[in-house]
Formats: C-alpha cells, structure tokens, sequence
C-alpha cells in the first residue's frame, strides 16, 4: 500500500527513497496515450459516508478509458458538529481559551501583603528554575494549593477534541477497510497526524497565538485524513492510489504582486495550476487522491479563498492536467429547475450556462462558486455534477458552450436526455427552434434576510446619500444581495448574518442618512435564464402569478446582467411561491411534439 507522498513534510512517514512496489492485480488508470484526465472532486459527506462506493463503483469504472485524478474535502462525522473540519477549528479555539496559569500543579491562592493583592492564577517562577526548588519552596508551608490529589497536571481542554478526531476517523476506517495490512497503516497515520496536531495546538497555547497561516495548517489536516483514507480504501478495493500531498506546491512568490486590495491576482493561479499538475503527473499510472489543501499562500488562505478551497483546488487541477472535464460529486443528481425539496414536479437540468449557475449560487441554490467554475470555464473544461448515490446518471453540465451538443459522460452510462433537451441540443434539431426565445431555467429561493429601507431626511437631497449609506456598509462589512433606490429612498436585502449589537450599531449609523425601517424574515426568490430580455411577458407572469397566490412583493430587482428577476417576499410564504412560480414559469408541457413539427407552446413566453 502506498499511503505515502513526495511531500517534505516531516510528520508524513512517506519519505521512501524509492515508490513501495505496487501488486500485480491492482487496477491503474489507462495507459493509453490518448487518454485524458478526469479530475473527480468527492465533499467531505460523500467521503464520510459513501467511501467503499466511491473506491468499487466510480473511480473502478472510469480508470479503464481515463486518467483519473480524484480530490477529497475533509470528511464528515457521524454528526455534523462532529464534522472534521469543525473539530479542528474547536480545538484551535480552545487552544487560546483563557485559563488559570500554574506551576507544577499549584495555583496561587487570593491574598494580601506588602505587595497589594495577589491576582488568583498569577503565574509563578517555575521548580525549573535557574535558582533552584529552594528559592521556591512549594508546598503546604508555603500558602500552595494543589489542583488535584493527582501529582499529573490536567491536560489541555483540546486534548479531548483531538482524541474525537482520532476516533472518528479511526471507526471509519475500521468499517471500510477489510485488509489487515492496510488499516494498520493507515491507523498509523491517523495516530502520526493527530499527535502531531496536539503537538502544534501545544506550542500555539505556549505563546497564546494562531496566526492565520497556523490556521490554515491546522484546517489544512482535515484533507490530509481525509485523502489519506481515501487512499487506503482505493488500495483495499484494488485500486492502485496514491496519496499526493501539497503543502509545499505553491509557487515562489517574489515576482507575483498581490491586487490592491490584498487578493491574489490570476496570474498566481495559473502558475499554481502548473505547478500542480506537473506534481500530479509524477503518479504515473496510479490515481493520485490530492489534498484540498495547498499550503500556505500570502493572506492566509482561509482569508483568500474560504473554506471551499477544495473546489477551488479541484478546478486548478483540471486546469493544470487540461482535464476533459471536472466532476464534483454530491448527493444530489444535479442542479434542478428548483430544490426538488420543496418542489416536487422540479427537473434536473441536462445543461447549464456559467452565468446561469453562478447566479443560482447566489441567490441560494449550492452549486458550485462563481470563482471556482471561472478557472475552469475560463479553459473551456465542463463541469458535470454528479451524485455518488447514483454514479449512472447523467448529472447536470455546466458547459462554456451551452449551445453545443454535450458529449456522453465519458465511463459512464448517461440518463436519457429529456426530450425539451434533445429539441435544444441536439444537432438534428431544426435551426429554428434555437432562435426562438427560451423559457427561464430555475427558480430559487434564498432564505433568512433582512430588508433595509432608509428615506432621506433632508429636504435638499445631498449628492453624498447614497455615497454616505454606501461607506457604512463598507465599513461594517455588509454585503448587498439586492437593492432598489430613488433619489431620496433606498431599499436594500442583506443576509440576515449580523450579531445583534453589530446590526444595531449599523442601524444607528444609517439613521444619520435618514428615517431607518426594518423588515425581518423575508426572503429573495429568483427566477434566472439566458436571454430574459427577450422573454417578453415573462415579468409580468411572475408577478401576476404572485398576486393571484396572495404573496406580497416586498421590493423588485431585475439583474443588469438580464440573467434573473429577483423580488423580496416574506419568509413564510417561499415554498408557496416556488412551487407558484414554477407551476407558471418553468412547468413544460406533458408531450413534445416531433422534431419533424415542432410546436411553439405557450410556456415559452
């Protein structure tokens, strides 16, 4: 078994001068020459409960006609506290937590003297010290407390959060891999990396600080487990993987500038989807199982990028090995004309825009994010959502041309297509029919927001109005979902994330513009499709719609991208008015007709 990487990290025991020897009968990717590169991206669920299914149903059955690389966010617990990735920022936090100083067991008790008041837990020189015990003399006679009867000190608080850790992955990996050989290993890795964690979380309490690269390191350990044990069950399904680790693969950074405002420009992402690539392809002909992690990047990059730095790593990687296509895996089939959840006549959509799918990701459908779909799109590499509970299906293409007809998802066997998408995509589809205006692809509806009013108080509008709300959000780091001005009125739809305190305190500000009303509990439905501009009628439809089901609008939006209409309608009434909006705007007929008389229904307009 090969947990192993090249990775200079010294903590890895995978520092073998030569690759462990692979058995004959386990199975490697396509040697083909003409091959491409499938980069297969696994969420932290996926691998925490589908792992076997992941080893012996997907990855098996692509390797044979592709070369297969496969990302793994960090797994999920039995819970979702329990979750790896929470765990870890648990025990970062507990670190820091404050609590009483001792030497050796002793606290200092409250008391007077010539000194003044003695503070309870002060820190006293320690038995160690350069003058010996005897300066010290500890004990009874001293006015010394003991902690406990027990002469061993209490062990940090995160001590126990990382034996969680511990035992989680342990359990899992006790579950799904059957080889003696392998889970012993990879056992030792999980014992290696955890106490190597407790080690870190140590010196971080010693000098009471975790910089944000420390906390990336500290959250970067989660992937590590999580590929780690990925690898072992690839291994123990006779998948011949490797574990490739990269911590160190971030380019030097002394002739890259970050932009003004701190971000990394493109330029460094694409010499870092180089630099990963090239490392990928030192596997050879194993599947290499890559760390969402990439190491310590300038800022920091929980503060760069966020916690979905694995999808942005899988995309890299698509990027750097020119991959015929990027799948990220889910629980779900694909992106559906609406969450199928709450609206049970929902289809799953066969093919997507970018554009379209970024603003479903914004306004509340988890897709895939806008930054993350751009570094792929932007190298004309699909991406395909697929569900790993039904690796058979189709899923859902997010295609830099969705004009042009879809491949078959190559090692696999596709749904059939629906007949509307046949009619779209297909090439024996009359020219006609793709100049006809086209019906809205997905409604959606984003939850838990607030609705900020504020009229002008000032009978003189000043020019700095809208200039001085503006700042104010700015400097409270508010961000705007939706808005709708005139000259002495402004609406606004913020996610309602603020603690209490903070909202107030923005409320008292944005009260010296003016008269400030709040509206809670409400929510922004969206109704997003190519072209909506020429969708004549299909406002009015929606908002007609809305009327006759008793759903009062609270603001109204049109993108100026022409991508969606948005409006802002109370929280209570969101699943009536996606099902409302659906049954209206996106239901399609029972039947198509023949592509030989293609038939125009009402529903497109």
């Amino acid at each position: 078994m090969s947990i192993s990487s090249s990775s200079s990290s010294s903590r890895s025991s995978s520092l073998s001068s030569s690759p462990p020897r692979t058995p004959p009968n386990l199975h490697q990717n396509s040697i083909d020459p003409s091959s491409r590169w499938l980069v297969q991206k696994f969420g932290g669920t996926s691998v925490g409960k589908f792992a076997v299914n992941i080893a012996k149903d997907i990855v098996s059955g692509y390797i044979d006609s592709n070369k297969v690389a496969v990302v793994c966010s960090a797994r999920s617990g039995s819970t979702k506290a329990l979750g790896t990735t929470n765990l870890l920022l648990k025990a970062a936090s507990e670190a820091l937590a404050r609590r009483p100083k001792t030497p050796s067991g002793y606290v200092t008790p409250v008391s007077s003297g010539i000194f003044g008041r003695t503070e309870e837990g002060s820190q006293s020189p320690p038995l160690s010290s350069p003058r010996g015990a005897e300066a010290y003399p500890w004990g009874p006679a001293s006015g010394m407390t003991p902690l406990a009867t027990s002469s061993e000190p209490a062990l940090p608080e995160f001590y126990a959060t990382v034996d969680l850790i511990r035992q989680e992955h342990f359990n899992a990996a006790r579950v799904s891999v059957k080889d003696i050989g392998i889970l012993r290993e990879l056992e030792v890795e999980i014992e290696r990396d955890c106490e190597w964690l407790r080690s870190f979380l140590s010196a971080s309490q010693v000098i009471d600080e975790i910089s944000p690269r420390s906390k990336d390191t500290i959250v970067g350990l989660g992937e590590r487990l999580a590929c780690k044990f990925m690898t072992a069950v690839l291994r123990d399904q006779g998948v011949d993987a490797e574990y490739v680790s990269l911590e160190n693969v971030v380019p030097p950074m002394e002739d890259l500038e970050a932009a003004e405002d701190g971000t990394l420009d493109q330029e460094f992402y694409d010499r870092l989807s180089d630099a990963i690539g090239e490392r990928v392809k030192q596997c050879g002909a194993r599947v290499p199982v890559v760390t969402g992690f990439f190491g310590p990047v300038p800022g920091s990059l929980l503060r760069q990028v966020g916690r979905g730095y694995t999808d942005l790593l899988s995309a890299l990687l698509a990027v750097g090995l020119d991959a015929a296509e990027l799948q990220i895996w889910k629980e779900v089939d694909g992106i559906f004309t609406a969450d199928p959840r709450k609206v049970p006549t929902a289809r799953l959509i066969s093919i997507i825009s970018p554009a379209e799918a970024a603003e479903l990701t914004y306004y509340g459908s988890e897709v895939v994010h806008p930054f993350t779909m751009e570094q792929a799109i932007r190298q004309k590499i699909p991406i395909r959502i697929k569900n790993v509970e039904n690796p058979r299906g189709g899923g859902t293409v997010i295609h830099p041309d969705p004009e042009a007809e879809v491949e078959d998802d190559v090692g696999s066997v596709p749904e059939p297509a629906s007949p509307l998408a046949l009619a779209m995509l297909s090439s024996r589809a009359s020219e006609a029919m793709k100049q006809l205006p086209r019906h809205p692809t997905a409604v959606t509806i984003k939850e838990h927001i607030i609705v900020l009013n504020i009229n002008s108080n000032r009978k003189s509008v000043s020019h700095g109005f809208l200039a001085g709300i503006f700042s104010t959000l700015d400097r409270f780091g508010v961000v705007v979902d939706l808005i709708s001005t005139s000259e002495v009125h402004v609406s606004m739809a913020i996610e309602d994330g603020l603690a209490k305190k903070l909202l107030e305190r923005l409320l008292r500000e944005l009260q010296k513009a003016g008269t400030v009303s709040v509206h809670h509990d409400m929510a922004i439905l969206s109704l997003v499709g190519k072209h909506m501009c020429n969708m004549i009628g299909i406002a009015g439809r929606m908002f007609t719609t809305l009327a006759q089901g008793k759903v009062n609008i609270e603001m109204i939006s049109q993108g100026a991208s022409e991508i969606n209409i948005s409006c802002v309608i109370d929280a209570r009434d969101a699943v009536k008015a996606l099902n409302l909006i659906h049954q209206s705007c996106l239901q399609l007929p029972d039947t198509l007709p023949t592509p030989k008389g293609i038939a125009v229904g009402p529903w497109l307009f």
